[in-house]
């Protein structure tokens, strides 16, 4: 799990580094649209948990409330965008599995970019299934030290009464692991705890990860950025350490 959290810490002082705030917003209000959609466009995050979810992760990029009642107020109309969930599998160059998840509005458009970017970086999209068994799709909940109320430990046994498996603490962040099913009761009891949970997201955790030479690993992570640039796509997954070495590299490199 380390590499991980280390790689969460990365992305994020990249993303504030790069002000892809644009992004952010787009994926978040995404989510708040299907956690609507899905739920007999219900609107109410009291009894709606995914709508609640989709809420705590907006308020974690300081999206405006304006904005988060206006994307909600839309998704529960008529004219609201109708979103699909897909997934896309694949290997990028030096053997690593690449997990692409994309929220779209147009099937066509969102395979056409998503297989392009394999083509031209020397990977290989696979068929949907064919990496399954590489990842484990877990909750994860990921609190700023700074928004941190209660003692760590306390909040570890708390957690475990609620389904958390794994916890670890990192420079500015402490990270809890949840199995998928847990995820919402996981939710709840940060909630009825009233810790500020900076994001709460399902992912995909690598049974293993496999590690490559640092020019070849910058090489999966420009791949990576290529893929989260792309409007559609949600969240990309792979199975690559990152060690020490890459970990300097990418520091030097700002």
């Amino acid at each position: 799990m380390a590499g991980h959290s280390k790689w969460s810490n990365i992305k994020a002082r990249k993303g504030a580094q790069d002000k892809k705030r644009s992004k952010l917003f787009s994926r978040v209000l995404k989510e708040i649209t299907i956690a609507i959609k899905e739920n007999g466009l219900n609107g109410d995050p009291d009894s709606n948990p995914a709508l609640r979810n989709a809420i705590q992760n907006a308020r974690g990029i300081n999206m405006p409330k304006d904005n988060i009642e206006r994307a909600i107020k839309k998704a529960t109309g008529a004219e609201s965008n109708n979103y699909e969930e897909v997934s896309f599998e694949g290997y990028g160059p030096h053997g690593i599995a690449i997990f692409v998840e994309c929220t779209t509005d147009n099937m066509n458009r969102t395979v056409g970019n998503v297989r392009s970017v394999f083509n031209k970086n020397g990977g290989s999209l696979g068929t949907n299934g064919s990496l399954e068994f590489l990842f484990t799709r877990m909750g994860v909940f990921t609190i700023l030290k700074e928004n941190m109320t209660m003692d760590w430990e306390e909040l570890q046994l708390e957690m475990i009464e609620a389904g958390a498996e794994t916890f670890e603490e990192e420079e500015n962040a402490y990270f809890i692991y949840t199995a998928f099913t847990d995820f919402g009761k996981a939710s709840d009891k940060l909630r009825e705890l009233g810790l500020e949970v900076t994001s709460s997201e399902l992912e995909r955790i690598p049974n293993h990860t496999e590690v490559i030479p640092v020019e070849q690993a910058l090489s999966i992570l420009k791949m990576v950025d290529l893929f989260e640039e792309d409007d559609d796509v949600q969240g990309v997954f792979h199975n690559m350490e990152l060690t020490e070495e890459l970990e300097k590299e990418l520091a030097e490199m700002g």
